[in-house]
């Protein structure tokens, strides 16, 4: 996958009408996925054991922290700490990539 150039819209797809993700490049606690959501599906609460940051391709998610959630558009990127709790919903069909490091 090294010195190869990949369209991002088209590294996951929503055609099997539920969550799709594949990550690209893993190291230990660090890694950066591409993840599909479809409107109104649900990744349930989990934490991660890294800082990350999502940044969103396509689409509409929220973001849902213990006492905030946070609506993030096509085009932006919310950074959080590790450990944090949440949840992400789907707004619209959404494409976003994660970034743990």
């Amino acid at each position: 996958m090294f010195y190869e150039i990949l369209k991002a819209k088209d590294i996951v797809n929503l055609d099997g009408g539920k969550m799709e993700r594949k990550v690209l490049l893993e190291n230990g606690k660090s890694c950066l996925s591409m993840i599909a959501l479809k409107k109104e599906e649900i990744i349930d609460t989990h934490s991660s054991e890294s800082d990350a940051a999502v940044f969103v391709l396509d689409g509409e998610i929220e973001i849902h922290f213990e006492a905030e959630k946070f609506k993030v558009d096509k085009g932006e990127i919310l950074m959080f700490k590790k450990e944090q709790e949440h949840k992400v919903l789907a707004l619209k069909d959404s494409k976003f990539m994660l970034i743990k490091v």
